[in-house]
């Protein structure tokens, strides 16, 4: 699918339930390196689809707070359409050959 990345449509959308989690968490529950969330969240970034701002919770720790913005909220949308279409598309293919075995 064109431009689709998985890695980052995930991230979106978990960032836009829960904008606070700690990068540790976010790539533990997205099964992917800290290091790979690190390379994803600087590309939604760099596009302008999320913003990073970082709070103190603590005198001993900084957490960031990750807020998707207007132009992310209508990639994530876009993103959200193409993947459905792929699903639907791999649904339609998976019937035909069902149907083609009989």
């Amino acid at each position: 699918m064109k431009n689709f990345n998985s890695d980052q449509f995930n991230l979106l959308r978990k960032i836009g339930k829960k904008s606070d989690l700690p990068q540790r968490e976010l790539a533990k529950d997205l099964e992917i390196s800290l290091g790979k969330l690190n390379y994803c969240m600087k590309a939604l970034k760099n596009k302008g689809l999320v913003k990073i701002n970082n709070f103190k919770k603590n005198n001993s720790k900084i957490n960031y707070l990750y807020v998707i913005t207007p132009k992310g909220i209508a990639e994530k949308t876009k993103m959200t359409l193409s993947f459905m279409k792929l699903k639907m598309k791999e649904y339609d293919e998976l019937k035909q050959e069902h149907e083609n075995k009989k």
